[in-house]
């Protein structure tokens, strides 16, 4: 999912198990790229930056950073992650509301974006400042889109194709989607869990001006 990264917990009891040796192994990978691409975009800028520069400063080859990322927009944007929110949405209650659900796994989401060491900040600001970056943004928000959308459609016996599940989901993914980006046009002040609990809200009791 754009514009949120996460990073394993541990495990807690009755969660899957911790991961083994070679995805450790595979993470700490990703987020030596990561971390390199941020430091060269700090120094450089983001158009100035290469995919030779960030392997070579993350010590790997241009291929494994290819392998990890499809592209340069993937390093600032994605993570591996919508498997574990697909989790995290049908290991909600059954009952439960489904805004409300997806109110609880984009909290946890934003939690963990705004305590990640992948400097969350310089990512939304990068996401408002490059055109590139932000379409690819929408990209990948509407494959998290069909993951989410599949969980829900489950759960309620319905199509995940179905026209009123794709825009419930849009419309909850674009309201992160928009919350983030003003968050990030006006200096990233302000709380923004509060801010999307905010535009939440607004959907849950319709959408009015």
């Amino acid at each position: 999912m754009a514009a949120i990264s996460r990073t394993p917990s541990v495990s807690a009891p009755g969660a899957q198990p911790a991961p083994g040796l070679r995805e450790r192994k595979k993470l700490r990978t990703r987020i030596a790229i990561r971390r390199a691409t941020y430091r060269l975009i700090s120094e450089q800028g983001y158009d100035a930056t290469t995919i030779e520069q960030i392997a070579e400063a993350s010590e790997v080859s241009p291929s494994t950073v290819f392998r990890y990322f499809a592209t340069k927009e993937d390093i600032v944007l994605t993570d591996a992650y919508d498997p574990v929110m697909e989790a995290e949405l049908r290991n909600r209650p059954a009952d439960e509301p489904p805004l409300e659900s997806l109110r609880f796994i984009m909290t946890e989401a934003l939690t963990a974006f705004l305590a990640s060491e992948e400097e969350p900040r310089q990512r939304t600001r990068l996401m408002v400042e490059v055109p590139a970056i932000r379409a690819r943004m929408t990209e990948t928000m509407s494959d998290t889109a069909k993951v989410l959308a599949r969980a829900l459609a489950d759960r309620s016996g319905r199509n995940p194709d179905d026209l009123e599940v794709r825009v419930f989901i849009a419309a909850a993914l674009g309201a992160l989607r928009e919350v983030t980006l003003y968050w990030g046009e006006h200096g990233q002040e302000g709380d923004l869990i509060a801010m999307i609990h905010q535009a939440l809200d607004r959907l849950e009791g319709g959408l009015t001006l």
